[in-house]
């Protein structure tokens, strides 16, 4: 038995996409048979290059799989289906229309193969990894990136459940041999990708409780701190992560807050509230707002302050 693995890219660039969302073919080539990982946005051009790829391939999409349910992962799901009447199997969890309730560890059939499912929150609530054992493959969605560290964002996703998941890959999938993420290439180091994203995350916690003990602050003052020297239209995504950290510490009994009742300045309601049309487009601006949870986010001013 041979699992052959095909990336296929999607044209949908942006400063959360990167180059575009990956989707990706698990081949049995005994059987023929497909399975599909993150179909992708509604991009008719997307759907027709998974089509051909695959046929080139001389396979058949048999299955179809989601990570999680942003919409420049799961929309093309509904469009493939329709085409090829492949089964869509997502986490349980999930309100994309799908036929399959995935839970942990759970199986998906590829032909004679399988791919195993992994449940992974944080990132959101209803992510999966896939792992398929032939090539000790990993595919991660947004939970790891080829390049650069993904968003964790409220109220869609957490801090902590996220570090659990990073922490849980380390140590049931340290013999993995590849990471096929959600953007971005490749990863041929998976351990030390994964230890270098744990790291990072407890690098920032750190920097934010050091911030922290010179007094309270807000979020947009420590964003100005601790984000000094990234790209101010990053600004606002920095703000809702470490909001995620905040609001853990928070639960934890490591920091509370208070609201600070006064008008927000120019400067606070563009990092904190952004129209986001502005900064990346009309047509990446509904997806940012899914990713980072601005929409639903009620307008006001919150001071930090570590409990001692």
């Amino acid at each position: 038995m041979v699992i052959t693995i095909v990336g296929i890219r999607a044209p949908n660039p942006s400063p959360l996409t990167l180059d575009g969302t990956n989707s990706y073919l698990v081949i049995d080539t005994d059987t023929r048979q497909a399975l599909c990982i993150d179909p992708g946005p509604h991009m008719t051009e997307h759907i027709t290059a998974i089509l051909r790829d695959c046929a080139m391939h001389d396979a058949e999409i048999t299955t179809i799989a989601i990570t999680h349910g942003h919409p420049d992962h799961a929309p093309g799901a509904l469009v493939l289906q329709s085409l090829c009447g492949a089964p869509i199997y997502a986490h349980s969890n999930s309100s994309v229309p799908h036929d399959i309730s995935l839970v942990d560890q759970q199986s998906i059939p590829v032909g004679s193969a399988h791919v195993v499912a992994i449940d992974a929150p944080g990132h959101t609530f209803d992510h999966l990894v896939f792992y398929e054992p032939f090539n000790r493959a990993l595919f991660t969605g947004d939970v790891l990136l080829g390049t650069g560290y993904v968003v964790i964002a409220p109220p869609g996703g957490a801090m902590r459940p996220y570090q659990r998941t990073l922490a849980r890959l380390a140590t049931e999938y340290a013999g993995a041999g590849c990471i096929y993420p959600g953007h971005g290439e490749l990863v041929d180091d998976p351990a030390e990708r994964i230890a270098n994203y744990r790291a990072h995350r407890e690098q920032r916690e750190h920097e934010l409780l050091a911030a922290l003990a010179r007094g309270p602050q807000t979020i947009p003052s420590l964003v100005e701190r601790i984000y000094a020297q990234t790209p101010q239209a990053l600004w606002p995504a920095a703000a809702r992560q470490l909001l995620a950290y905040l609001l853990a510490l928070e639960d934890e009994e490591h920091v509370r807050s208070h609201v600070v009742k006064r008008e927000l300045t120019l400067a606070e309601a563009t990092i904190l509230y952004p129209h986001w049309a502005t900064i990346v487009g009309t047509r990446d601006a509904p997806l940012v707002e899914a990713e980072l949870g601005t929409a639903s986010a009620h307008r006001e001013l919150r001071a930090y302050e570590l409990l001692t």
